[in-house]
């Protein structure tokens, strides 16, 4: 039985440690599903199907991962998708707190639903999709820390 993670989140953008954390997952993992949430209560900077397009190029050629877009709940999209463990990667403690109790609700909703949470490598703590969108949106190229060209 293969070991299906889904790493969720809206990636407005996909960073260089969101990169990390699937290429570390891969360690761990047999596939991870890149679930690019789509919320329609939320105003995107980038289109999603623009970052869709982009995660898919930033894994070109990697056969273990894999992009889908979703809306709704992350573990109906994991049940769906037959993975029984989600991926996040944790910046800070505050990322902790937050993601702790989404992963206790995710588990009750999908019994024997896991979350793994790797920590964040150094280099890429202090990198969040909303400092990348200030950095575009005032004009400055944010490419440096994506694992694509926009």
């Amino acid at each position: 039985m293969s070991r299906i993670a889904v790493f969720p989140g809206s990636f407005d953008p996909f960073t260089n440690g969101h990169y990390d954390v699937v290429q570390r997952g891969l360690k761990i993992f047999d596939e991870v599903i890149i679930g690019l949430g789509i919320n329609p209560n939320k105003t995107r900077y980038f289109d999603s199907k623009l970052m869709e397009e982009k995660i898919v190029e930033a894994f070109k050629g990697n056969s273990k991962v894999s992009v889908k877009t979703y809306s709704g709940l992350t573990a109906e999209f994991a049940r769906e998708n037959q993975a029984k463990y989600i991926l996040r990667g944790l910046r800070n403690t505050t990322d902790f707190e937050y993601e702790n109790t989404i992963s206790q609700i995710n588990r009750d909703l999908f019994e024997g639903l896991e979350t793994v949470f790797l920590i964040t490598s150094p280099e890429y703590a202090a990198v969040s999709s909303s400092v990348i969108r200030e950095v575009h949106k005032f004009g400055k190229s944010p490419d440096k820390y994506l694992p694509y060209k926009l």
